[in-house]
Order: C-alpha cells, then sequence, then structure tokens
C-alpha cells in the first residue's frame, strides 16, 4: 500500500481542501474514473460532498437531485451492512444491472460500475465513498476490492479525527465567549447544538433544550426569527433579520439574540459548523449610538436613526424633522424595526433599546 497516498488521507483530516487530490490518487490507484465523498444524514439528504476533478460536474448534479437514498444503490449498499466495499455485482443480478434506473442513468452520464463503502459519524450522519469507472471499464476485480478495504479504515479514521476536530473547535468557540461573560452555542446547518457554554444552559427562562440536540427560544416570534436565520444562513441575504429581542418566560425583553455566520469551516466535508447564538444581556438604561443599533439588529441606516429617535423619546414627527422626510417614510421604517428587531409595539422598541449599552 502507499503510504504517501495514506499520509494524504489522514492529512485531509486537517485541510479538508485537499480531498480532490487525494480522491483522484485513489481512482488512480483503481484504475478508475473518479471518485466522491460525501455526507449524508439518517433522511438520506446530501450533505456536503467533495469529488475528485473528473467527477466533479457529474456529482454536482447528482447532490442537486435530492436525496442520497434514492439512489437504488446507495439504498442496497445500506441494507447490505457490509463492513467493506461493495460492487455493482454485490447487489444487483445480471438482469438488474442492465435494467435498473439508477444503473441507468449512471451509463447515461459516461459511467459504469463503482465500488462503494460508508461509516457512521458521532454527529448521527453518514460518510459514503464512491469509486467509479468509465463506461467501457470492466467490473471491479476482486484485488481492487482487497485494495480499496485496505484503505477502508484509515479513510474512516481520518472522517473521524475530522469530526472530533471541528466539534473540539466548535467547543473552544462557545467557552471563548464564556470568557468575556456571553452565553453562547455553535450549531450547525440543521441547527443541531454542537456545543454550548455553561452561562446559555443557566437561561432556562429563554431557552427550551429538545430532543436530537436541537433548541428553542420560549419566545415565540423571536424562535421564529432564530429558526429562519438558521434556515438561511447559508444564503447570506442581506436583508436577514440576525439581531432580535428574546423574552424570557414571563414576557420580559431582557436579552438580545444575535446570530453569527461562520464561514471558514464551510469547506469541511464531516461537520460545518454552521454559526454562533449568542445572547447579549440588556443592560443599562440609556439608549445606545446609531452605530450599535444599526449593527445589533441589521438595522438600515435610516432604520437605525429612527430606533435611536424612539429610544431618546422623539416623535414621529420629531423624527421626520430631523431626518428631513416625510411621516409616512417614517412609519414604513418604524415597521422595518419592529420587523428586524422581533417587536409588536413602539413601546418594546423603545423598552429594550433603551436598556442597550456597550459593555465596559
Amino acid at each position: 500500500m502507499d503510504e504517501n497516498l495514506i499520509s494524504r488521507i489522514y492529512e485531509c483530516a486537517f485541510a479538508p481542501e485537499l480531498w480532490p487530490l487525494a480522491l483522484a490518487e485513489i481512482a488512480d490507484l483503481a484504475e478508475a474514473r473518479g471518485s466522491l465523498l460525501l455526507t449524508s444524514n439518517t433522511d438520506g439528504l446530501v450533505l456536503r460532498w467533495a469529488a475528485s476533478a473528473s467527477l466533479r460536474e457529474l456529482t454536482a448534479g447528482y447532490v442537486a437531485t435530492g436525496k442520497f437514498l434514492q439512489d437504488s444503490r446507495a439504498h442496497r449498499w445500506l441494507a447490505a451492512r457490509h463492513a467493506g466495499f461493495l460492487t455493482d455485482g454485490d447487489i444487483y443480478t445480471s438482469q438488474e444491472l442492465e435494467t435498473d434506473p439508477t444503473r441507468r442513468a449512471i451509463r447515461a452520464a459516461g459511467l459504469g460500475y463503482s465500488a462503494f463503502m460508508g461509516a457512521p459519524l458521532p454527529t448521527g450522519d453518514w460518510f459514503v465513498f464512491s469509486i467509479q469507472r468509465d463506461a467501457a471499464g470492466e467490473p471491479f476485480e476482486a484485488s481492487t476490492v482487497g485494495h480499496l478495504d485496505a484503505l477502508r479504515p484509515h479513510l474512516a479514521r481520518s472522517a473521524l479525527m475530522s469530526t472530533r476536530l471541528q466539534m473540539e473547535r466548535a467547543q473552544m468557540a462557545s467557552e471563548t465567549l464564556e470568557l468575556i461573560g456571553l452565553p453562547g452555542l455553535v450549531f450547525d446547518s440543521r441547527g443541531t447544538v454542537l456545543a454550548a457554554n455553561h452561562l446559555i444552559e443557566e437561561l432556562t427562562d429563554h431557552i427550551t433544550w429538545r430532543a436530537r440536540g436541537c433548541v428553542s427560544l420560549k419566545d415565540r416570534t423571536a424562535d421564529n426569527l432564530f429558526q429562519s436565520a438558521i434556515a438561511t444562513l447559508h444564503m447570506d441575504q442581506s436583508g436577514q433579520v440576525r439581531s432580535f429581542a428574546v423574552r424570557g418566560t414571563h414576557g420580559d425583553g431582557a436579552l438580545v439574540a444575535h446570530i453569527v455566520p461562520i464561514r471558514r469551516t464551510a469547506r469541511d466535508i464531516f461537520v460545518r459548523c454552521a454559526g454562533v447564538l449568542i445572547m447579549t444581556p440588556v443592560t443599562l438604561p440609556q439608549a445606545p449610538p446609531v452605530e450599535l443599533v444599526e449593527s445589533l439588529f441589521d438595522l438600515t441606516p435610516a432604520e437605525a436613526r429612527v430606533a435611536r429617535g424612539l429610544a431618546a423619546g422623539d416623535t414621529l414627527d420629531q423624527i421626520a424633522s430631523i431626518g428631513s422626510v416625510s411621516r409616512n417614510t417614517v412609519r414604513t421604517q418604524v415597521r422595518g424595526v419592529l420587523e428586524k428587531t422581533g417587536c409588536r409595539r413602539q413601546a418594546e422598541v423603545v423598552a429594550l433599546l433603551s436598556g442597550i449599552a456597550v459593555r465596559s
């Protein structure tokens, strides 16, 4: 076995961007067109993937089709529960190799025989490795499958190392927030909590911890904003609400939630830390500067000035006069402030913003 290839597989655990090169080397070893690696959740949805350059375009189309388990090969492979690589000949009869819809689609794409394996991850997801030959290629020989099986434990260990490394980074991020006095947690692209600090665990009046590592906010309006932010975090929309008021069980607006996206780990195949939820305490009774209001609640500059004016006790007419705009314009901006802060009435905006201050 090529020790350099094995070393490269383990290197991918720390530098996931190297996977396409390692996958290409494995394909060359098996005299195949290319290979791919993907992560699927228990519902069969493909979460993340990497492929050798030779299969990148085809893989993108495959992933776009939807659920991984809709692929008959994957369904049969899971049912076999085989601890090693399986080939098409292991899961299809001779007749099915010619008539199965998945096999037909593969041939139409210019590909032929394949071999695949997979293993569960600590997150509850599955990682799957697939290697593909051209349409004119022969079935995978037993000796080639033996070589691939020799690589299987190294692929599995690399995936496990990568997963644990990302989990440790998530825990470190949450603990760093605790050091500066901020309750926080790190979640993945599905909203599953990867790590949480003790400060946020103590916010029992504001947060409900649910099954399967998920959380929700007890304030229904705030929770709707939270779940919407999780679902659209990858879109990076400029108008997306990512900071909003969170009331406790008694209806008080004591905290502000901030959803901060994490971009640098998007390249990771096995665990994607999608974002951080930070709960900022409301402290001193003083109106915040416009810049702080704007940054906390993703307001436009005009909306921030309106919010600041409300907190300072100005009327809508006074705000309109100061900004040299009409009263109707100010009313429209007030509606934007209400939506983005998660408040229902102007009085709630005043109560919320009059308590936000920069922490010293």
